[in-house]
């Protein structure tokens, strides 16, 4: 293949470069302030981590859990694979992920599905625990995304 594409000038960046042009679309939240709004405002928390972390590190109370490759079919408002929870375009949703990097890539195809509030918790995680924020341990059963889709129905394809 040649002519690599790139972002929007078509000229290739790096991830890094991605990464920080994305960000700057995100009201991005600190550990404090995303539990904050999810106390007072009713964002929606939603941990994309995979399974072997939230099994090794533990949880968030109230987040739900979604598999990154299910986000958008998980949060589309008018999908029919939407979670209850997916009401609305205005819904605020707060997206984690360990470290805080996928999930900024996360929040921005939230933003372009028309979720112009979602956004990503800054250090993800990782800095929610270190904050002293409520984590439920791992309790040595696999953590599973809830409320599943049911067995035999898949998101478009």
């Amino acid at each position: 293949m040649t002519g690599a594409q790139g972002g929007p000038s078509g000229v290739p960046r790096s991830i890094a470069d991605h990464l920080a042009a994305i960000r700057t679309r995100l009201a991005r939240l600190s550990p404090a302030e995303a539990a904050a709004a999810a106390r007072d405002g009713g964002a929606l928390l939603v941990d994309i981590r995979y399974g072997a972390l939230r099994d090794r590190d533990g949880t968030v109370p109230g987040a739900v859990i979604v598999e990154r490759n299910e986000l958008e079919w998980r949060l589309d408002p008018e999908g029919s694979h939407r979670l209850p929870h997916a009401t609305g375009h205005d819904l605020p949703v707060i997206v984690f992920c360990n470290e805080g990097y996928a999930s900024s890539l996360a929040a921005a195809s939230l933003h372009d599905l028309g979720l112009h509030r979602a956004t990503d918790l800054v250090g993800g995680f990782q800095a929610w625990r270190a904050a002293g924020l409520p984590v439920t341990p791992p309790d040595g059963r696999p953590t599973v995304p809830h409320p599943p889709i049911a067995p035999g129905a898949h998101p478009a394809r």
